[in-house]
């Protein structure tokens, strides 16, 4: 038995390799190494079910919203849902750049699924499902702006809280909450704040009661340079001590924190949080986590102090059996009928920016009206778009171009608050592939501006972007899929508003009137 599994195992990770994975944080002889997803999974939460794990992560603006990862082992995840389809709000049928959910807490309670998160102008949601590969219930409890962070918790006597944070981090507030957690049933007490310990405090969640104390973590000290405190009192609403448990260290690891803590079947305590990695987003590390002293330690403590400091690689987590590796998913050949997990739009998706069946084995994207600033991606909701998955990697489309009028447009892109796009465009006098550029500068976007443009008189064209560990990115394009030629230079690029870059594909037009034009693409395939 042991033999066929460990040859299922192997072959498990032989077909991740061989079908281009980019980043593969198992290492196959029972290790792992961090991060364990190379890609945007920002403020990430974890819980375990029975013997399965669950992690949600902020999607900010981009739709569908808020991933469910599942796995087995907390190093090999895949994408099996999103909590919602749409923001039930008519702005989000636009661009709202570094709006929409923040830091969600998911956790599970008398048979349910629960997901919190707030918007930062339109107050706190909550999402429910017996099965969190089902679709989710989502309910608007509060119309409130500057809330961010919630986390629930249900007491022994059953009485249920929320705790929240303010935008702009801090301090922890404590709400109770009706049995259900749908409604909240004071107007919160403040629990904790100092400014000078534990500055910009943020990304607050309850843990389970341990030895009569309450313990919730948290992060302070902002995210690109802070670190994971945890705080505990034997009374709900306190006074809490605290205690700082993971920082940098000597490590590379940039502020290390903001996650979820989790116990295994095995007694194993396991801490996931994100780096923030620029252009990359906030990628997502798993610690060992030890008890001392009534106080967890996340990752190594070379010094014995309790603090500890991320670990690079480590033994995977004991979860009582062996699990194969696996990865969330990227590269796409749109056969199903259902469109990919790994995608998501600019703002909330419409039935009528693409179709997956009248082109058997593509997307077809329609060329949708975008006239602000002759078709600018800045405000585009209908970018096709997914999170960079790797330091460095390619992605490859083919499709079939079928524009109406002049300035029909299609192509593959990557997108943050600086973008280029490579597209092939119906000009007065035929096609063009056209390289378009677009920054923004304090809060505003510029429009775009062509760096490129050459004649192309195939309709059917390969269009190619690598990125480079240096985050500067190349495109270029083949009539043939094989033979690849470089058009323009190398250019930059630029994570988002709280999120990282995010590279896709598009289809539109700079006009005010519809077009009945559409790009049929084949395929999307990331590889190293």
């Amino acid at each position: 038995m042991y033999k066929r599994f460990f040859i299922t195992a192997l072959f498990c990770w032989f077909s991740i390799c061989m079908n281009a994975q980019v980043w593969i944080p198992d290492n196959g002889n029972g290790t792992y190494k961090n991060p364990i997803i190379h890609a945007d999974y920002s403020d990430p939460d974890v819980i375990r079910v029975g013997d399965d794990y669950y992690m949600v992560a902020s999607s900010f603006n981009t739709q569908p919203g808020i991933p469910v990862l599942h796995s087995k082992d907390l190093v090999n995840w895949t994408i099996i849902n999103h909590v919602y389809d749409r923001l039930p709000l008519q702005r989000y049928e636009k661009m709202q750049p570094g709006q929409g959910s923040w830091a969600p807490a998911i956790r599970h309670h008398n048979g349910l699924f629960y997901v919190y998160f707030c918007t930062p102008e339109d107050g706190l949601f909550v999402a429910t499902a017996t099965n969190p590969r089902d679709k989710w219930s989502l309910t608007h409890v509060q119309d409130v702006a500057n809330w961010e962070d919630p986390c629930p918790f249900w007491d022994e006597d059953g009485q249920a809280y929320l705790l929240r944070g303010k935008v702009g981090a801090g301090p922890a507030i404590l709400h109770k909450m009706s049995a259900d957690g749908k409604k909240l049933l004071d107007n919160g007490r403040l629990i904790y704040e100092d400014l000078k310990k534990q500055p910009v405090l943020e990304g607050f969640k309850f843990m389970e009661k341990r030895d009569g104390y309450y313990y919730f973590a948290a992060p302070a000290g902002g995210v690109a340079t802070g670190w994971q405190s945890v705080f505990r009192s034997k009374n709900i609403y306190g006074p809490y001590e605290d205690k700082i448990v993971l920082q940098q260290g000597n490590t590379s690891v940039n502020g290390p924190h903001q996650g979820g803590l989790v116990e295994t079947q095995t007694g194993e305590w396991w801490f996931i949080h994100f780096q923030d990695k620029g252009v990359y987003g906030r990628i997502a590390h798993l610690q060992p986590v030890t008890w001392k002293d009534g106080w967890p330690v996340m990752g190594n403590d070379p010094d014995g102090d309790g603090i500890g400091e991320p670990v690079m690689s480590y033994k995977k987590p004991n979860v009582g059996k062996t699990f194969p590796p696996a990865v969330p998913q990227t590269s796409d050949e749109f056969n199903s009928p259902k469109l990919g997990l790994q995608w998501q739009w600019q703002a909330a998706p419409k039935k009528e920016w693409f179709d997956l069946s009248v082109s058997k084995g593509n997307i077809r994207l329609y060329t949708v009206s975008n006239p602000t600033d002759s078709a600018s991606l800045f405000y585009a909701p209908n970018l096709l778009l997914q999170k960079v998955s790797a330091p460095a990697f390619t992605a490859t489309t083919k499709l079939e171009f079928h524009p109406e009028n002049t300035g029909d447009r299609a192509g593959i892109t990557i997108t943050g608050n600086y973008y280029t796009f490579l597209c092939i465009e119906k000009t007065g006098s035929g096609n063009a592939l056209v390289i378009y550029e677009a920054v923004r500068e304090n809060r505003k976007f510029l429009a775009p501006k062509v760096l490129v443009s050459i004649p192309f008189k195939s309709n059917r064209v390969w269009l190619q972007v690598s990125m480079s560990d240096k985050e500067m990115c190349r495109y270029s394009y083949s009539v043939d899929g094989k033979n690849f030629t470089n058009i323009g230079s190398e250019y930059r690029t630029d994570k988002g508003t709280w999120i990282g870059a995010k590279v896709g594909i598009a289809s539109l037009n700079p006009h005010l009137l519809p077009s009945k034009g559409y790009a049929d693409f084949d395929y999307f395939k990331v590889s190293p």
